[in-house]
């Protein structure tokens, strides 16, 4: 089931999944409380928290219209390769799209996901960088 989550549940699996399991206080992003920030969440049949996401009103000067910036989505070890993270950002995107009016999401893809977001639908931007403590990164989106 997926539903609306506050940030702070999003941050046990920010930080095992994205953060090597640093303190819960250094996996909070500084727009997490904003009014325009959303998180989901995807919970198992036993209530179990599966895959959390977050998005951000955030505009990028690539793309013409405004935007929507996907952060901190993470999926449970233990429930990788279900499509829980599929169905999560679709939900995500149809909320976007349908419920805020915004046409597109882009986001940092680490190397490790670019097959993943490739398989969704999405396009690279950008070249290759580097995040500090984090890793290799390329920019992403897609005209939802």
């Amino acid at each position: 089931m997926i539903r609306f989550i506050s940030s702070v549940q999003t941050l046990p699996l920010r930080s095992l999944v994205l953060r090597d399991s640093l303190p819960l206080q250094e996996c909070i992003f500084d727009q997490d409380d904003d009014l325009t920030t959303f998180h989901l969440g995807f919970f198992t049949v036993r209530q179990e928290l599966a895959c959390v996401l977050s998005c951000q009103k955030e505009n990028h000067g690539k793309l013409p219209h405004d935007a929507y910036r996907l952060r901190g989505m993470a999926t449970h070890p233990q429930y990788h390769r279900r499509g829980y993270a599929r169905e999560l950002l679709r939900a995500a995107e149809d909320h976007i799209k349908t419920q805020l009016n915004i046409d597109y999401l882009w986001f940092n893809a680490r190397e490790i996901a670019f097959a993943f977001y490739l398989s969704q639908g999405f396009e690279f931007m950008s070249d290759m960088f580097e995040i500090p403590e984090i890793g290799p990164h390329r920019e992403m989106f897609k005209l939802l």
